[in-house]
């Protein structure tokens, strides 16, 4: 346990039965950690590793009325040694440090950052689930919890990690999804907070999504909100279209979100000795490169699936089918490549790895 990280419970170790089917978010460990930053002196005051349980707020506490507030999502893994690993965390504490700085909030120290989330997982390390495809959800978030009416940056924050067991993405296996393209809502312009995991962001995408699921599809691929007719990001993953001869992702504008599995996922490309462009893609252009034969797959990459073939893509009356039963070949080979580096079954030779000590 770091020096400045007080534990509040007696409750160390504990006899944790994980239900037979894990829902995601649905379940969640025994601990929380917790922090509030305290604005008259600078700084994030009173780490501590708490019993999970309710936080009690003022009706006027900022984040319900302006919004203040950003999370992050990662995963960790118990390995076939014993040894417990998360994968690229110092990637999301970075991106979650520059949500802060967009949504004035202050940033975390990296250190302290990585510091309690290890120690909160090794507190709660016996709920890391050991069946295949599952893992331990990590939820970091902070929020403004002043109780003041007025549109400022709030001077005080919460900082928080929950933990949630989680099962594979794909209960019956690594299946493609369909997703709708839309030009019906705008979820983020460039230059706004589009390529921040801030909370506002999903509450946009709402009503788009339901509208999808009604129709059919899993999620929502959004265009940029100005020209609307380049293909931006998907609900929860960044996407990627495979032509014949280059692999194409959305060019990070600042109304995409960098997702690290995204960066992982261009550097095993690149390896592999693929053409990889960060370009504008129009849907114009892959619509027209189904017609003429010249686009081969789509897939996306995340956090929750870490790879997502694409079983179909509609957009107006255009509906590009693919196979609603068996992946893309590329799909399905970096999913399971980049799912072996996780779990320890395949060498990690970029070092993607961060094992508790």
């Amino acid at each position: 346990m770091v020096s400045n990280i007080t534990l509040e419970t007696n409750e160390i170790k504990q006899k944790v039965e994980l239900p037979e089917k894990i829902v995601f978010g649905r379940t969640f460990t025994t601990h929380m950690f917790e922090m509030d930053y305290d604005s008259e002196i600078g700084s994030w005051v009173n780490p501590k590793i708490k019993p999970y349980g309710k936080i009690e707020l003022s009706p006027a506490t900022m984040v319900f009325h302006y919004a203040q507030a950003i999370f992050e999502g990662l995963k960790a893994y118990k390995l076939d040694d014993g040894r417990i690993a998360i994968f690229r965390p110092e990637k999301n504490i970075e991106r979650f440090n520059n949500s802060c700085k967009r949504m004035c909030i202050p940033e975390v120290d990296p250190e302290l950052f990585m510091e309690a989330m290890k120690e909160l997982i090794k507190i709660d390390s016996d709920w890391i689930p050991t069946r295949a495809g599952h893992a331990l959800y990590i939820r970091p978030f902070v929020f403004a919890s002043e109780p003041v009416l007025g549109v400022r940056p709030a001077d005080n924050y919460k900082f928080m990690i929950i933990l949630s067991p989680v099962g594979p993405y794909y209960p019956e296996g690594f299946k493609p999804v369909p997703i709708l393209a839309t030009d019906k809502y705008v979820r983020a312009v460039r230059k706004g907070v589009g390529d921040c995991k801030t909370s506002g962001n999903y509450g946009a995408s709402l009503l788009a999504q339901r509208e999808a699921r009604a129709e059919g599809y899993s999620q929502v691929l959004w265009l940029d909100g100005i020209e609307q007719k380049y293909i931006e990001e998907v609900g929860t993953m960044n996407i990627f279209i495979r032509f014949k001869n280059e692999i194409a992702t959305p060019k990070l504008t600042g109304s995409i979100l960098p997702g690290v599995t995204r960066m992982s996922v261009i550097q095993m490309l690149r390896d592999k000795g693929y053409t990889v462009n960060e370009r504008m893609i129009s849907i114009d252009e892959v619509v027209e490169a189904y017609k003429t034969k010249d686009l081969v797959e789509i897939f996306g990459s995340g956090t929750a699936a870490v790879i997502s073939a694409v079983s179909k893509l509609k957009y107006k009356d255009e509906v590009l089918y693919f196979s609603d039963e068996n992946p893309g070949e590329l799909s399905k080979e970096l999913y399971e490549e980049l799912t072996g580096i996780q779990y320890g079954k395949v060498e990690d030779k970029y070092n993607w790895l961060t094992y508790l000590d």
